[in-house]
């Protein structure tokens, strides 16, 4: 078990994260609400593999690789993971609080039942990152790309997908509420039996919905999304357009 040994509680000053509030918004949609995060002093991460149900806070992880290892459990607070790999890394039911991860990377990271709060993940390169039947509130993800996003029952308030692509992201059967994608790629999307509130859409750059086209309802799209969606939308509803 790892613990802080750093005194003081501040949070202003460190490494901060972006703050503010999201640019999206405009009428019939309410705008997520932004991580802002704001470290204390950090120490350097003493080495060493994970350990479940361990307790790290206050600390700075710098190119660590935790391939293969078992942190289901853990906790991480006010912590900085920087170009760690996470390659079939076990986070079950962790929890990631007031944390900023910037350039993870890896494939089959298991992040099931985990709790994001007030996480800023920068420049991701992953795949097949498991986070079915986690919580994720105020956290950015910015930047980078992840395939096969595993989202499916997922809880997602207050998020922000902003300049990264995200191919073939599962959302099945999940709940979002204040979630908006800027400047994105979105590849293959599947919303089957998923449920939107104040999602808004109008900013992705390239919009691709595989599966679950008819749970739209909840987002905001533009009128030149709406045209590219039309033949799917018109599929979904049984609707025959012939020349």
């Amino acid at each position: 078990m790892v613990r802080r040994a750093v005194g003081g509680s501040a949070r202003a000053g460190g490494t901060g994260g972006t703050g503010g509030p999201g640019r999206g918004g405009g009428a019939g949609v309410k705008a997520a609400r932004r991580p802002e995060v704001r470290l204390p002093p950090l120490e350097p991460y003493g080495g060493g593999g994970l350990e479940p149900d361990g307790d790290y806070d206050g600390l700075r992880f710098r190119e660590a690789d935790f391939a293969g290892q078992d942190g289901g459990g853990a906790r991480f607070m006010d912590c900085a993971l920087t170009d760690c790999a996470l390659d079939d890394t076990r986070l079950t039911r962790a929890r990631v609080l007031d944390s900023v991860l910037t350039g993870p990377r890896g494939v089959g990271t298991d992040l099931a039942e985990a709790t994001l709060r007030d996480v800023e993940v920068i420049d991701a390169r992953m795949g097949g990152v498991q986070l079915h039947g986690a919580v994720l509130e105020r956290v950015l993800i910015r930047g980078g790309k992840i395939d096969y996003l595993n989202l499916r029952t997922a809880r997602l308030r207050d998020v922000v997908f902003e300049g990264c692509v995200l191919v073939e992201p599962d959302f099945g059967s999940a709940r979002l509420e204040r979630v908006e994608f800027v400047d994105c790629t979105l590849k293959g999307v599947d919303l089957t039996a998923a449920t939107l509130k104040d999602v808004d859409l109008r900013q992705v750059a390239s919009l691709e919905i595989a599966r679950g086209v008819d749970r739209l309802a909840g987002a905001v799209i533009s009128p030149a999304q709406l045209l590219d969606l039309a033949p799917v939308l018109a599929g979904a509803l049984g609707i025959r357009v012939e020349g």
